[in-house]
């Protein structure tokens, strides 16, 4: 084998092993329009792909981490996790489904719709994001925006890798 084929055949095998890094996401619960009675939180959640490592941010007014069929029932638990201050960062730990609803007026708005159910994949861990300062909300759901040249990074090693990899099968 001569060094040009040795050399293609690495980059070929660095583009094919090049592991896609996932970093970690910092949801705005609702997006714009916030933790409130007039959100539609399955609609919100649908399309998402959470991830252990993840957060849900901005939730306010009572929200508190339930079992299933407490969701169900919207019956606020005397124990559990109760998140409130308006700027909680609700980390996702553990894969499976995770329910949340409002306990204010003792669940009254959890009947009006504001509650909450989402699916960790279990398949999927992520790297924690780097610490940086809040940045100002976003206009989408998804507040990647802070790590997005970390996303991008892998991304463009493989095209670096496919391209040189290709110009020296061409050459050779």
């Amino acid at each position: 084998m001569t060094s040009k084929q040795i050399l293609a055949a690495f980059a070929i095998a660095a583009v094919a092993i090049f592991p896609t890094v996932a970093v970690a996401m910092d949801y705005v619960v609702g997006d714009e329009g916030g933790w409130n009675l007039n959100g539609n939180y399955t609609a919100w959640a649908e399309g998402k792909q959470f991830r252990i490592g993840d957060t849900l941010g901005k939730v306010i007014f009572n929200n508190n981490h339930v079992s299933g069929p407490d969701f169900k029932a919207c019956r606020v638990p005397t124990t559990g996790a109760v998140y409130s201050t308006g700027n909680d960062k609700i980390p996702l730990t553990n894969a499976g489904r995770m329910w949340f609803l409002c306990g204010k007026g003792n669940g009254k708005h959890c009947l009006q719709g504001m509650k909450l159910v989402i699916t960790v994949d279990p398949n999927v861990n992520v790297a924690p994001s780097p610490a940086s300062p809040s940045p100002p909300p976003p206009s989408s759901s998804a507040t990647r925006i802070r790590v997005c040249g970390y996303q991008a990074l892998p991304m463009m090693m493989r095209m670096i890798l496919v391209l040189v990899a290709t110009a020296v099968v061409i050459v050779v």
